[in-house]
């Protein structure tokens, strides 16, 4: 089974409630997460409301307290409290959670994407933009911000040489797009060998990119990955988990996408805008 066919666990424990907004279950989510008894789950999810807090959200707005009648057997019941939690919740949960287990890794990329997602959705700035062309030259610029704190990070683990670099963004690109790399993206894209991919992309695939860098980036640091091979890794993951968010969203896989003309035209001409309007 392929990434892309590969359901997320996440993602099947999600509901929505009557006015269609989504959210999970703690009980659910602490099964998901290996945690055997939900009382050991308690502090996890108290340290995330603190986490909430210090990020000048509302906690109430993401961790919502319920009790609910469970069955027991034979018609018996027992009231069990729970917690309601937002996507928001769900991230600042698996950040606290125990990092050694597999799945709660899952979970940070999963919860870390989703939530990226929807950052750049309500960004302030982002959506005043006028149009696409605009769009574009504003996630350009967000993309080659952050695509060189990755080439740190990625130094950090170990990707030190200008050929082992290359082959890391490939694995970026792999994960991401089903298997391409830069040279076939190009190929696909009808792209000369001197033109740039990201020159080339419109703001949905600029997104997608930008989710790839930042996690991957995140990931890098947060894990203290070391080793070509262990970052390599990462880079690809996290490229596979942005390319399953996008399949879940309904959206357009990055390869069919079509090719959205040079950027540097639409550079240029808001740069003489820039000037006329000294």
């Amino acid at each position: 089974m392929t990434t892309d066919q590969k359901p997320s666990l996440f993602k099947e424990i999600r509901k929505s409630d009557e006015n269609g907004n989504e959210y999970w279950s703690a009980r659910d989510l602490a099964k998901i997460l290996e945690y055997i008894e939900y009382r050991n789950f308690k502090p996890v999810i108290e340290k995330a409301k603190e986490a909430c807090k210090n990020s000048e959200q509302s906690v109430s707005d993401h961790f919502v307290h319920l009790h609910e009648m469970i069955e027991l057997g034979k018609g018996a019941k027992r009231k069990s409290d729970n917690t309601k939690l937002s996507r928001y919740a769900c991230y600042l949960i698996v950040q606290n959670a125990d990092p050694s287990k597999e799945v709660v890794a899952l979970g940070q990329t999963y919860f870390a994407v989703q939530t990226r997602l929807q950052e750049i959705q309500q960004m302030e700035e982002f959506n005043n933009l006028p149009g696409e062309n605009e769009k574009r030259l504003f996630l350009r610029g967000e993309v080659t911000r952050h695509n060189l704190l990755l080439a740190d990070a990625a130094r950090i683990a170990g990707v030190v040489e200008p050929i082992d670099y290359a082959i890391f963004q490939n694995h970026g690109y792999m994960g991401l797009y089903g298997g391409l790399d830069a040279k076939a993206i190009h190929e696909r894209k009808e792209l000369k060998k001197s033109q740039h991919i990201l020159d080339h992309m419109g703001s949905s695939e600029l997104a997608a990119n930008l989710f790839r860098t930042t996690q991957t980036d995140d990931k890098l640091r947060r894990e203290k990955i070391t080793g070509k091979q262990k970052a390599n890794q990462t880079h690809f993951e996290v490229g596979a988990k942005v390319r399953q968010t996008i399949q879940e969203l309904g959206g357009t896989m990055p390869e069919n996408l079509p090719n959205a003309g040079s950027i540097k035209r639409l550079s240029k001409a808001n740069d003489i805008r820039r000037i006329r309007k000294k």
